[in-house]
């Protein structure tokens, strides 16, 4: 019977930091915010920068879908999301909407450019239109359904693991 991993480990498996930035543009759900805690240190993802009304910590229910993960994963707070855009892009850094829009690119057909950073958009209103004017690309989880989104968290999974194989 294959041994179950239990527990946290005491020091990361990989050394290696993906050049990752999670922009998160004003998420209503501090639920949603503390799982993307927990992916971006799943993926060593560089940091999240938590825009506009955002939750960031210290924040108790964030902390208890982040089961830790708030403690050590890097998070910077701006006002404005296109603040943290620019910035990034002072830095170098290519920067993708994820996104419903019309046009955007299916993840499976997008060769990421690193260092990047992701935007995640509004549970309701997506990403605001000031900063989708500042990305440099767009890119969409394909959705055969009635709906035409996922799940932020669940929509996150899937761009960071993508861009993780991506790197490797």
């Amino acid at each position: 019977m294959p041994e179950l991993r239990q527990g946290d480990q005491p020091t990361p498996r990989e050394t290696t930091t993906l050049p990752v930035v999670i922009v998160l543009d004003r998420l209503r759900s501090a639920y949603n915010t503390g799982n993307i805690f927990r992916l971006a240190d799943a993926v060593r993802a560089q940091a999240i920068y938590a825009c506009g009304y955002t939750p960031c910590p210290p924040h108790d229910r964030l902390a208890k879908t982040a089961m830790g993960c708030d403690q050590f994963v890097s998070c910077r707070h701006f006002d404005e999301t296109t603040q943290a855009l620019d910035d990034l892009r002072r830095q170098g850094y290519t920067l993708y909407a994820v996104d419903t829009v019309v046009g955007a690119k299916c993840f499976w057909e997008c060769h990421f450019r690193f260092p990047c950073a992701f935007v995640f958009g509004n549970e309701a209103l997506g990403i605001s239109s000031e900063a989708l004017a500042r990305c440099d690309d767009y890119v969409q989880l394909p959705a055969a359904g009635l709906k035409n989104s996922i799940n932020v968290g669940n929509c996150a999974a899937v761009i960071l693991f993508e861009a993780l194989r991506q790197f490797k």
